[in-house]
């Protein structure tokens, strides 16, 4: 199975966040974990998932929350840059920063490694991997713009949380699902999580 980087954070979205990690772990898929300090507030604010403690504390809390198998899940701290993910020679099949921050995305955009989550997509973006950020922000500045399109040309994927309606949503989880089913698609993870257009 392969084995994918997610990052959180300190942006509103956290239940896109933790329905990608469902899905994910679900599937058998192995996941690279990172959340800043201010996307485990947002968790607990918005998806009521309150994580503290040490990195292993955390790994083992997810694992509970997630029914992940044992080793499914690797857990690591925003400040860890002894983390695998840190590293090039390390393989994963792509790298997904959910929900992105604008402040995340100024960082990764402009080559600002300060944390892991930067580092990491900054390994992602160096050895040509696929990385997905997920902005979720409003109204977005003439800075916001220009840092996405740096992304974009370096061949990174944008795929902002921007839900559609022509499926007629009757949730907010039906919201989210479309969204994450979109992120599936650019992971090249098969999904039936929304209803296709025309289908």
């Amino acid at each position: 199975m392969a084995t994918y980087t997610v990052a959180i954070s300190g942006a509103s979205g956290a239940p896109y966040a933790y329905r990608l990690l469902q899905v994910l772990i679900k599937g058998g898929y192995s996941v690279y974990l990172s959340i800043s300090r201010e996307g485990l507030a947002i968790l607990n604010d918005e998806a009521g998932l309150m994580l503290k403690g040490s990195e292993t504390d955390i790994q083992y809390a997810l694992e509970k929350h997630l029914e992940a198998k044992e080793g499914q899940i690797a857990y690591f701290d925003e400040d860890n840059l002894y983390a695998p993910i840190a590293s090039g020679s390390v393989k994963t099949d792509a790298m997904v920063v959910i929900p992105c921050s604008m402040k995340t995305l100024a960082s990764i955009a402009n080559g600002f490694a300060s944390n892991l989550i930067e580092r990491a997509a900054d390994v992602t973006i160096k050895e040509r991997r696929k990385l997905i950020v997920v902005p979720r922000e409003m109204p977005l500045s003439a800075i916001h713009l220009r840092n996405m399109l740096t992304l974009a040309e370096l061949g990174c994927h944008i795929i902002p949380a921007m839900p559609a309606f022509y499926h007629h949503p009757k949730k907010i989880s039906d919201l989210v699902d479309f969204v994450v089913g979109r992120v599936l698609d650019g992971m090249g993870i098969e999904n039936d999580l929304s209803p296709r257009w025309g289908i």
